[in-house]
């Protein structure tokens, strides 16, 4: 059926209480909106300490172990030899202390050299109480080497602890222990695996480093 000459079909708009109720609706939307960001950003962030934390325990961890296995097998470590002991180190406070130990014949990345950088970079580790774990290091090739104290590398300002893992093969146990141990002369004995503890706040980890062995040369001809 055709509309009337001259009819126009009546538009109908929007009372004033149907755009007061979709301004409401719309409001409600927003605010329920902007909650939802503004919990996922707390959440986000309140984990962020927790992420970054984990990261650079990891991280310290990996480097640890990546560099032990530099010193302990060729072109650094030599067969059948000890790649990482223990020596009396004196850093720049003046107090010796035993100290895991090992050499990196190209350096590591870490190192900030006053020169031109030299290669048998002798290292050792040392945790601090209240400050971290610090890497003390410098060149074998050095003229004062037996005179100088070894410069310092702030590993992480994080570690507290650091403790030692021997593998008793008689009783076939791991026994940790705080200090190093020692044999029947008194000479400090290099453990198995270095165990690290890290605090941040009310954050806690602990991970273990291998220290590794340099694998056996072949026997010589008879």
């Amino acid at each position: 059926m055709k509309p009337a000459p001259g009819f126009r079909g009546r538009r109908r708009g929007f009372t004033l209480i149907e755009v007061l109720l979709s301004m409401a609706l719309v409001a409600l939307m927003l605010v329920a909106l902007n909650t939802f960001v503004f919990s996922m950003g707390e959440l986000w962030g309140r984990n962020t300490d927790v992420r970054l934390f984990d990261q650079h325990v990891q991280a310290v961890t990996r480097y640890l172990q990546r560099e032990m296995m530099v010193a302990a097998y060729p072109p650094s470590g030599a067969a059948n030899a000890s790649p990482i002991g223990v020596q009396p180190v004196t850093p720049a406070n003046g107090l010796q202390d035993n100290l895991i130990t090992f050499m990196l014949l190209g350096g590591t990345h870490v190192l900030h050299w006053p020169g031109r950088p030299l290669p048998e970079v002798v290292c050792s580790l040392q945790v601090r109480s209240g400050q971290g774990l610090y890497l003390l290091w410098h060149s074998d090739m050095e003229t004062r080497f037996n005179q100088d104290p070894p410069r310092e590398a702030l590993l992480s300002p994080w570690v507290a602890a650091c403790s030692y893992d021997y593998f008793d093969s008689d009783l076939n146990k791991w026994t940790n222990e705080t200090v190093l141990r020692k044999d029947a002369g008194g000479n400090p004995l290099v453990p198995q695996r270095l165990r690290l503890a890290f605090a941040y706040g009310k954050l806690k980890r602990e991970t273990v480093v291998t220290l590794p062995t340099t694998p056996q040369g072949l026997p010589n001809p008879g």
